[in-house]
């Protein structure tokens, strides 16, 4: 039979008609899975495709790399007192909270959203287990610029477990900008369209918490991003994302972090985090 030929007969059933029946079958079938959202597959609406993939800092490892002493065995010698604590998403499911807490972890970040269309399904686990054991706990929002306006954002990032409230153990919400994990590293918008947009995430979640949202981001991504604007060290607090040493040289105006990002992996569930200060300063810092 040539390859054309698809009308020899087998036996009593035709090999045509079984071939035109596997072949709807087909088609369903791929339709079906092209249809479906997936980490091989771009989001036709809102990027979701794999943001149970998107934690903080998940983009900064695949950009920035890490000394290649390893995550786990960078030694820190720090000026001053340095808090231990984490970060975590929905990628490391259900906590242990009480091991983390007991291996030395005083606070923790959650994710909480992205864009305006996604929410972690164990943000409820993460958030109340940290505070459970006795953590100073706070959540985070994984920005996508070229979804929504900033404001929309926050306003999404508030309703869905980002606010903030004056009882010293809870610190204000953090907004994460780094590299799009669904395309272009600017998400398409120039260093003021980018400035203008995290100015107005900032100042709508200062608008509905009274606080201004810590800002985590890497240097690279900031200078390549924003062009290094200095515009919002005086109200925002840094969260330098660097997996090295030292956090080196850090985006314009900030004289120094808050907190720093500085490994993946570690002591902790999740990425491991310093507080530039001893615990009480924890406190100070999420009491506001």
């Amino acid at each position: 039979m040539s390859h054309g030929d698809l009308s020899v007969v087998h036996g009593n059933g035709s090999v045509r008609t079984r071939l035109a029946l596997l072949a709807g079958f087909l088609v369903t079938m791929l339709a079906a899975a092209l249809a479906a959202p997936g980490p091989a597959r771009a989001a036709d609406s809102g990027h979701m495709t794999h943001p149970e993939l998107d934690w903080l800092g998940s983009q900064i490892k695949i950009h920035e790399g890490a000394d290649s002493a390893g995550d786990s065995k960078i030694v820190v010698s720090p000026n001053v007192t340095q808090t231990p604590g984490m970060d975590v998403s929905s990628y490391q499911g259900n906590v242990n909270w009480s091991g983390a807490w007991s291996n030395g972890a005083k606070f923790a970040y959650v994710k909480a959203t992205e864009g305006t269309s996604y929410t972690n399904p164990n943000f409820t686990q993460q958030y109340n287990g940290s505070y459970n054991v006795g953590m100073i706990r706070g959540s985070y929002h994984f920005a996508l610029p070229d979804v929504s306006t900033g404001a929309a954002q926050a306003d999404y990032f508030v309703k869905h477990g980002g606010g903030w409230s004056a009882d010293g153990k809870t610190l204000p919400g953090a907004l994460d900008m780094e590299y799009n994990p669904y395309g272009a590293t600017c998400y398409g918008k120039s260093a003021s369209a980018m400035v203008s947009w995290i100015q107005s995430f900032s100042n709508e979640y200062h608008a509905k918490t009274g606080r201004y949202p810590t800002i985590y981001t890497s240097t690279n991504w900031w200078s390549t991003c924003t062009g290094n604007s200095g515009a919002f060290a005086a109200n925002n607090a840094l969260w330098i994302a660097r997996y090295s040493s030292s956090v080196g040289t850090l985006p314009a105006g900030w004289g120094y972090q808050t907190f720093w990002q500085w490994a993946d992996s570690g002591t902790f569930p999740g990425d491991q985090d310093r507080f530039n200060g001893a615990l009480d300063r924890v406190k100070a810092y999420a009491k506001g």
